[in-house]
């Protein structure tokens, strides 16, 4: 116990608040063993079902059969050759995803995309915007392109998370986020600027066209927004967002870094009609099957940058190739995709009558589709989020929450922090069941307490 408490010392807090006082001991499917690391704990171990999947990453768990033998495998075969050189793993999975007879060539025909792969969502965010910037001027001549010169603006959403790193920061709209970094300088010659607008609100998406379209060069979009509060659009608004950019010329990035294989299909861009056209889709999270940290960058062809601009280490290694291989092609042969619409419509019931309607006081509603579900806490509860927190590990189950949209205009209400319901796409439906159960003691808990 005393290593892991130094351990906890010196770990990086990146959370502005005490550290939760348990620790990760040993972990098998979606169960963990955690340590209590407080001092009335005195180091024993409790059994959690783990409802986050490592934020949202690990949609087979942990130590499944499939990840183990792709990661012994690779070593033992594959190579580690850089981008520079082909390697058959990376051939092996890009065919398998979008060659001829892919399962992701109806959405991205070959002849139309090109894929790079990054070590993590925000830098795939990152390789992104640069093909966005890059797509205004020639990269040969290191000038805009005739009638280019005045597109200088990038649309993003209110509440919207798409990464911390710093050319990500001013897509972000929360002052928390952006106070005394360094700001970009729109005035110079390829400056850029970033405006936000409500999501989900199509009245303030057609103003905004309608005012702007001539000045914008991209918009960036999380189909289902994450971080906000686990926040759908409105029937349509997607498809009518891509038919805007496609009208006026305007590059749309989707943001499936989350999204990626919990909403009951592959990508979250879609509705009644099928998949709803992008220009560019970052996927990540659920890709490294919760063992690597990876990202990929699916983007038009006629998107590029100059000579060796986006050259990265990682840009889709054959070990990293032949997990991902290996864990989509289990996902697929075993439909855990297509059938974790039924298990989302079920653990939907089970929130609602067994939290939300249970415990008004604590839970205002839940929001969600597919495994990826959020039930938002009243503003009483929210001022008290590290003892729930506390009390829900104690009986036997571990959410994250996200922080919230916090205040937003266009009369949009305030949106207090969430719990995310995010589980492995593994999971049964009697674990659902006993997941909420077990929430539901926690949260009895917590109110007797307050």
């Amino acid at each position: 116990m005393q290593r892991l408490r130094r351990g906890g010392s010196l770990h990086f807090n990146h959370y502005g608040r005490p550290p939760l006082p348990f620790a990760c001991v040993g972990a098998q499917g979606i169960e963990m063993d955690v340590a209590d690391l407080t001092a009335e704990g005195r180091g024993r171990v409790l059994r959690l079902i783990d409802t986050s999947g490592g934020y949202g990453s690990a949609c087979l768990g942990a130590g499944h059969h499939v990840v183990r033998h792709a990661l012994r495998r690779a070593v033992d075969e594959c190579g580690y050759v850089t981008d520079e050189l082909g390697s058959q793993e990376r051939a092996a999975l890009l065919d398998r995803l979008f060659g001829p007879a892919g399962i992701w060539s109806h959405r991205f025909p070959a002849q139309d995309y090109h894929v790079s792969g990054r070590n993590s969502g925000s830098e795939g965010m990152e390789m992104a915007l640069r093909l966005v910037l890059e797509s205004r001027f020639d990269a040969r001549r290191l000038r805009h392109r005739p009638g280019r010169e005045r597109r200088d603006t990038i649309l993003a959403f209110q509440g919207a998370w798409h990464g911390w790193t710093h050319g990500l920061v001013p897509l972000l709209n929360r002052r928390h986020y952006r106070v005394g970094l360094p700001a970009a300088d729109s005035a110079q010659e390829f400056g850029i600027q970033v405006e936000h607008i409500p999501f989900g609100d199509p009245d303030s998406l057609a103003t905004f066209f309608s005012a702007r379209a001539d000045r914008l060069l991209a918009v960036v979009v999380e189909p289902i927004q994450g971080d906000a509060g686990i926040l759908l659009p409105p029937p349509g608004y997607l498809r009518d967002l891509s038919r805007r950019c496609a009208d006026h010329g305007v590059l749309l990035v989707a943001d499936e870094v989350l999204t990626f294989g919990k909403s009951g299909d592959f990508f979250a861009m879609a509705d009644e009609d099928g998949p709803v056209p992008t220009d560019i889709t970052v996927i990540g999270k659920y890709l490294g099957m919760g063992v690597l940290s990876t990202s990929m960058v699916i983007a038009r062809r006629g998107l590029t940058v100059r000579g060796s601009g986006t050259v990265a280490t990682s840009d889709l290694r054959p070990v990293t190739c032949a997990v991902i291989h290996d864990g989509l092609d289990h996902l697929v042969r075993g439909r855990l995709v297509e059938d974790s619409g039924a298990l989302g419509d079920h653990l939907a019931d089970l929130v609602d009558t067994g939290l939300v309607r249970r415990f008004p006081e604590v839970f205002s509603e839940r929001r969600g589709v597919g495994v990826l579900h959020g039930v938002e806490l009243t503003s009483r509860a929210a001022a008290r989020l590290g003892e729930l927190r506390t009390e829900l590990i104690r009986a036997g189950v571990y959410v994250e929450f996200m922080a919230g949209a916090g205040k937003r205009s266009g009369g949009l209400r305030y949106v207090h922090p969430t719990m995310r319901i995010a589980p492995p796409l593994v999971t049964t439906r009697a674990q659902l069941d006993e997941i909420v159960d077990r929430i539901a003691t926690g949260t009895r808990t917590f109110q007797s307490a307050g």
